[in-house]
């Protein structure tokens, strides 16, 4: 008689060894997935960003050169150290340890050089906006 139970346990087990054997196989393909497209999102966002900010830069690069009083001097410095900023984020190495550092620095400068150029109100949700027509007001 134990014979008879001991296949039946024996059965639900295997069974129980199978099933938790599948089900880590296929989580394991659908969390890799979703990695893959987690990540595709936030590094997306993060290049809008970053390509926002070397816009704004460009932008007032070629407003100095054409005008090299048109900015203040601490304005002209912000720019450039928002520029060696953004030079410095290392887009081939997103594990690098110090991507949060500068991204945050860069939001930092950003903030200043907008307040020394009397840009009083910025929006960037990551899509391009209609203009306001407040001279004083960027939107993106």
């Amino acid at each position: 008689m134990d014979d008879i139970f001991d296949s039946s346990l024996n059965l639900e087990e295997t069974h129980y060894k199978e099933g938790y054997n599948q089900g880590y196989s296929e989580g394991l393909a659908s969390g890799k997935e979703e990695a893959r497209q987690v990540g595709l999102k936030v590094g997306f966002e993060v290049g809008e960003e970053l390509g926002f900010y070397k816009g704004c830069i460009d932008l007032w690069a070629s407003a100095i050169q054409s005008d090299n009083t048109l900015f203040s001097s601490r304005a002209q410095a912000g720019i450039r150290q928002m520029e060696e900023q953004l030079q410095r984020y290392p887009m081939m190495d997103p594990e690098d340890q110090h991507v949060q550092d500068i991204m945050d620095e860069l939001r930092r400068k950003f903030k200043m050089v907008c307040s020394l150029l009397h840009i009083k109100k910025i929006e960037y949700d990551g899509y391009p906006k209609a203009s306001s027509s407040d001279a004083n007001t960027l939107e993106f």
